[in-house]
């Protein structure tokens, strides 16, 4: 496992304060090609909203 540079908390705390839910710390990929390792896996729910509704 790849070690966490320097920015790495900082990263991963601007994100969750920003909304965003962490999933992976660290992502692992494979591929044909081998193994690859990611910072961070992360998504965000988002919503719109339209006349009043919210639509999901």
């Amino acid at each position: 496992m790849p070690a966490k540079d320097l920015f790495h908390q900082a990263v991963r705390h601007a994100l969750e304060k920003d909304g965003w839910i962490i999933t992976h710390d660290p992502l692992m990929l494979r591929s044909d090609l081998g193994k690859f390792y990611v910072d961070l896996g992360a998504e965000k729910f988002l919503a719109a909203e339209r006349e009043g509704d919210i639509a999901l």
